[in-house]
């Protein structure tokens, strides 16, 4: 059964608005978050507000914001981002990616709204299912702003951005802050930069119960659907309907990055076990699933880049196995940084696949 016909059914589901944050994993002390529905702003096409929050050019109703000194200063500031990225980062990890496994839907569990290593590390993809505890939120209609108003939505726009343009993830504390604030709210305008940014075309954009469905052209050719819901994956948290919608996607492959290590704690064995029996391929840094439950005689799992432990808050998760296996040689070299690791020589990174 494709994804897009079971999703369509889960609008008749409720999937809850709760959801453990990270980075701290503390799975028995759940903040209660406010219900709030997504807000998909109807009057401005979709692609025309993912590409004027990106910082690009537009022809529509908001091409006339795009000669404000606030638009101007937007677009350069994320112009002068994205390159410095491209450079020391997203240019190797493109080319690291040709080896990466592959399937029709990816599990991108804990992503917040990070679209952009899911993009390049699986750009074969057709269904991306990204989940966390980030509100959907949306875009208000732009056009209403006068250019104070403007400058301070689009500032707290890149604000949002900063942590994962400078230490390749998002921290979710900081985020949760700075998506409740504003009229550009939530993971949607995230979302769009990324697609916008990354040469695609958006077609449709669908609200759902705690979640969002995006339909979209793809930069490569031929039409993709992105999916963000807000759930809650602990052991707690009414997840089943979320389970039960990713599990009838056999064979589906996963990524893990700067997943706070809640995948090492009890209170979140349900997704361990989830990701352990449905994923055909894992792609994780050390914060994801213990090395210790890839058994030899299940999976195959390649080591890249270099593991050094974990250190303060997360001290305690060290794997001393990891440690062993890195050390006992056979790593590949990575050339970029990931998951928590911003140096990318000390950076962990590893595929699994299942046997």
């Amino acid at each position: 059964m494709k994804l897009t016909t079971i999703l369509t059914a889960a609008l008749l589901l409720t999937i809850p608005a709760r959801a453990m944050a990270k980075p701290k994993p503390a799975p028995n002390a759940e903040s209660a978050l406010p219900a709030t529905p997504p807000r998909v702003e109807a009057t401005i096409p979709p692609d025309e507000a993912a590409h004027f929050l990106a910082g690009m050019p537009v022809t529509g109703v908001l091409e006339p914001l795009t000669q404000t000194a606030a638009w101007r200063a937007h677009a350069a500031a994320l112009d002068v981002a994205w390159q410095r990225m491209e450079t020391r980062q997203l240019a190797n990890l493109r080319l690291w990616a040709h080896g990466v496994p592959t399937a029709s839907t990816l599990h991108y569990f804990f992503s917040g709204p990070d679209f952009l290593y899911a993009d390049l590390l699986f750009p074969s993809v057709s269904t991306y299912v990204l989940c966390a505890i980030e509100p959907v939120g949306g875009v208000a209609d732009l056009t209403s702003l006068n250019e104070p108003s403007l400058a301070a939505s689009l500032g707290n726009l890149r604000t949002s951005l900063g942590s994962i343009l400078k230490y390749h993830y998002f921290i979710t504390k900081e985020l949760r802050a700075d998506l409740t604030r504003d009229r550009i709210s939530g993971t949607l305008p995230l979302l769009y930069v990324f697609l916008a940014r990354g040469g695609h075309t958006i077609r449709t954009v669908t609200a759902m119960p705690d979640g969002v469905k995006i339909v979209f052209s793809a930069a490569t050719g031929g039409t993709k659907t992105l999916y963000y819901f807000r759930t809650d994956l602990s052991n707690g948290g009414s997840n089943t309907a979320f389970f039960d919608l990713c599990k009838k996607q056999h064979g589906a492959v996963a990524l893990l990055k700067a997943a706070s290590y809640l995948l090492h704690t009890p209170g979140f064995s349900k997704c361990r076990d989830f990701l352990l029996q449905n994923s055909s391929a894992i792609v994780q840094d050390d914060s994801g699933i213990p090395f210790r439950d890839f058994a030899a005689k299940d999976w195959n799992v390649k080591l890249f880049g270099n593991y050094a432990g974990t250190h303060g808050e997360f001290a305690k998760y060290h794997q001393p196995d990891l440690l062993t296996a890195y050390r006992s040689g056979g790593a590949a070299p990575l050339g970029f940084a990931f998951g928590y690791q911003p140096d990318a020589g000390k950076a962990a990174l590893m595929i699994a696949t299942k046997r």
